[in-house]
């Protein structure tokens, strides 16, 4: 996996986000986004994932769109992340304080949130029109405590008008997630955008790192603030 850098070098917020090769089309434009919503510096780690059905879904499942199977190759991503890339962050000017938020969009998204159920790397998680619908992530999700102070969570109005009857359970599982969420104590919203999964996905992550951006205060010494703060 490489890895691409976007924004301040130095900055001790940093938004990793697993990419494709679009979506590193829209990094600049996703960036400036962000900017503008929050005026807040980062750097945004983009992981480039050359296959996402196998190194981002959590466990193997069948196909459901075309012919490819889910080969379950999260964990590996996201030991990658955990144990080679957060390091070399960690290891750069104002390494010792530098704060991690994860993110993504579609099964970048699905990664996000298994990240911040497996890893207490990420206090801040963005979701962005996650793939919810894979099957058992919601028994997944009932199952086990996040670990995220705070998670986005956003979805187009029109992702679950879907003849795929698999990913037509996307509404409902995501706003079964949103309670779940609540009623641990984790900061959470829920967002919804007008369209289908196919639109606007820079400004819809770019909205979800920002939400993240405007709750998270830095406290002294420079730590992730409390759930409590996040509200």
């Amino acid at each position: 996996m490489e890895t691409y850098y976007f924004g301040n070098n130095d900055a001790e917020l940093v938004l990793v986000q697993p990419v494709d090769g679009h979506d590193l089309e829209l990094m600049e434009r996703e960036c400036e986004l962000i900017r503008s919503m929050t005026g807040r510096e980062f750097l945004l780690a983009a992981v480039r994932v050359g296959d996402w059905n196998r190194g981002l879904s959590p466990w193997p499942a069948p196909a459901v769109f075309g012919r490819e199977d889910f080969g379950g190759g999260a964990g590996r991503t996201l030991a990658y992340i955990d144990e080679e890339l957060l390091p070399r962050l960690r290891a750069g000017k104002n390494g010792e304080k530098r704060r991690f938020a994860i993110g993504g969009y579609s099964l970048a998204g699905l990664f996000a949130l298994f990240a911040a159920y497996r890893s207490n790397a990420f206090p801040l998680c963005a979701a962005v029109s996650p793939s919810v619908w894979f099957p058992g992530f919601i028994d997944f999700a009932r199952e086990n405590r996040i670990k995220a102070d705070a998670v986005y969570l956003s979805l187009g109005d029109r992702e679950e008008r879907t003849r795929s009857p698999v990913m037509a359970r996307v509404g409902g599982a995501i706003r079964e997630l949103h309670s779940l969420l609540e009623s641990s104590g984790t900061a959470c919203t829920l967002e919804w955008n007008e369209g289908n999964h196919f639109r606007d996905s820079e400004l819809r992550t770019a909205k979800g790192f920002a939400w993240l951006l405007n709750k998270e205060t830095p406290a002294e010494p420079n730590d992730i603030t409390s759930t409590s703060q996040l509200r």
